[in-house]
Order: structure tokens, then C-alpha cells, then sequence
């Protein structure tokens, strides 16, 4: 009789089963461990036409983040993202002077001094006028 050289099903899966189970769990625990970020919104301003709100919001990842404010342009009425993505990020805590100067256009007044890290000049076609 020639040898079988069947590996039985049950080794089969214990092999493959108890080490995804092992790596998953320890990749859940090493995800709780990273921070989180808060995002607080602090203002939101609809467009003459509806289709966009421009909200100023910062957000808070801990101990290394420092003082920020954000502006963002989202669907009219949708809820901000935390993976928003802003167009303007400033180094400072600052309540912006903010308004639309018509449907593609909008005025934001940056406080004297604060350190800009993002400042695009247009955004979903629409124009950011900055003061």
C-alpha cells in the first residue's frame, strides 16, 4: 500500500486560526493604545445657495497637539467628519470673522500674527478671500 501524505484538517486549522486570532488581538490592543482626536465645532455658516456650510472647528489629539483653528467646507447640513480635511489651519485658539460674499466666494479674517500652516486659495471651486 503506498504511504498518504494527508494532513489532517483539524492541524490545518488549528495552524491557521490560533495565529490570525493572536496577531488581530494584539493589533487591537496596540490600535487602543494610539490617541484619538477630538474635533470641536465652533461655528457653521450655510451658503446663499445651500449646497455648502463653511464650519470653523479645531481639533484636540492629546498632549501634542497644539493650539488650532480650522475652517472646512461640507455638504449643507451633513455632519463634520473627523477626517474633515480644512483649508485653512491656523496655530491659534481664534473665533474668525466669517462670511459668504456670495455663492463662490467667502471672507475670512485671520487674527495679526497666527501661524498659518494651510491657506489654499480656492476650495470646491469656490473663492477664499482672506483678511
Amino acid at each position: 500500500m503506498a504511504p498518504t501524505n494527508k494532513f489532517p484538517l483539524r492541524t490545518l486549522i488549528a495552524l491557521t486560526t490560533i495565529p490570525a486570532l493572536l496577531v488581530g488581538g494584539l493589533l487591537w490592543y496596540a490600535s487602543s493604545l494610539l490617541p484619538s482626536c477630538e474635533t470641536s465645532q465652533h461655528a457653521r455658516l450655510p451658503s446663499p445657495d445651500a449646497a455648502f456650510d463653511l464650519v470653523i472647528f479645531s481639533r484636540d489629539c492629546g498632549a501634542t497637539t497644539g493650539f488650532n483653528t480650522q475652517a472646512a467646507l461640507i455638504p449643507n447640513g451633513d455632519t463634520l467628519p473627523d477626517d474633515a480635511a480644512s483649508f485653512l489651519s491656523i496655530g491659534v485658539t481664534a473665533d474668525l470673522a466669517l462670511r459668504w460674499a456670495g455663492p463662490a466666494s467667502i471672507e475670512l479674517t485671520i487674527p495679526p500674527g497666527a501661524q498659518i500652516y494651510r491657506r489654499d486659495e480656492s476650495v470646491a471651486g469656490i473663492t477664499v478671500i482672506y483678511r
